[in-house]
C-alpha cells in the first residue's frame, strides 16, 4: 500500500511541473504551472477568403486567446494578428504629407516571469497556474518553459 501511495505521489509531482508544448485548437485550453516563460505563437495560416460578402472564414489568420492567472485572479485577452496591417488610414493620403505609420501585427508573444511587483494586480505576474484558452478561429502553439 505504501508503494502505491509513494508512486502516486511521484507521478503527481512529476506531472505538475512538466512543461506543455503543443498546439491548442479553437475552443481548447491548456495551463502552465510556475513557468519562467510562456511562449504563445499563432499557427501560420493564410487568410481564407470566400466568406459572406468577401470576408475571410478564418479571421484573417488572427488568433485570439484569453489568459487567466491564479496569482491575482485576473483575465487578460491576447490577440496575435500576423496578417493584419494596422497602418493608419492616411498612409496612402498624399495630401497630408505624413509618413506611413504602423505595420503588421505580432505572430508571437513571450510572457516572462518577473521577480517582484509593486502591486499585486500586475499583468506580468505568471506565477502559479496560468490557463490559456483559445477563443479564436486559428490554432496557437503554447510552450511553457
Amino acid at each position: 500500500m505504501k508503494k502505491i501511495l509513494l508512486l502516486t505521489a511521484i507521478f503527481i509531482a512529476s506531472t505538475s511541473v512538466a512543461a506543455f508544448a503543443g498546439t491548442i485548437n479553437p475552443g481548447q485550453s491548456t495551463s502552465c504551472k510556475d513557468a519562467s516563460a510562456i511562449e504563445l505563437e499563432v499557427v501560420k495560416t493564410a487568410p481564407a477568403f470566400g466568406g459572406k460578402n468577401g470576408f475571410t472564414t478564418n479571421d484573417r489568420g488572427t488568433a485570439n486567446l484569453v489568459v487567466w492567472k491564479s496569482s491575482n485572479y485576473t483575465t487578460i485577452p491576447i490577440t496575435l494578428g500576423p496578417n493584419d496591417n494596422n497602418r493608419v488610414a492616411n498612409a496612402t493620403d498624399k495630401t497630408t504629407g505624413l509618413a506611413p505609420k504602423g505595420g503588421m501585427g505580432a505572430s508571437k508573444v513571450v510572457l516572462s516571469k518577473q521577480s517582484t511587483f509593486s502591486r499585486g494586480d500586475s499583468i506580468g505576474d505568471i506565477s502559479g497556474t496560468v490557463k490559456i484558452t483559445n477563443t479564436g478561429a486559428i490554432g496557437v502553439s503554447v510552450n511553457c518553459k
